[in-house]
């Protein structure tokens, strides 16, 4: 749910004071302005409409493809 994770981030950014947690809580912030546009909103609406089509019940592949490519991916 995109307004739970709203709300988490913005939680998680309060709490990043220290200046060497400043470029952490900026690229918090850009997800979640990613988050709040009307863009995203639209794609993750397609992106449901299509997974319920095909029987998929899963909708975290949209919202996590874009933290990785904004906040980047763990290397596994």
């Amino acid at each position: 749910d995109t307004d739970r994770a709203l709300v988490l981030l913005e939680e998680y950014c309060k709490k990043l004071r220290k200046p060497e947690e400043q470029q952490l809580k900026k690229a918090i912030r850009k997800v979640m302005g990613i988050f709040k546009s009307s863009l995203f909103q639209a794609l993750l609406g397609s992106f449901k409409k299509k997974s319920t089509r095909h029987g998929t019940t899963s909708h975290t592949s949209l919202p996590a493809a874009l933290t990785c490519d904004v906040l980047g991916c763990p290397k596994d």
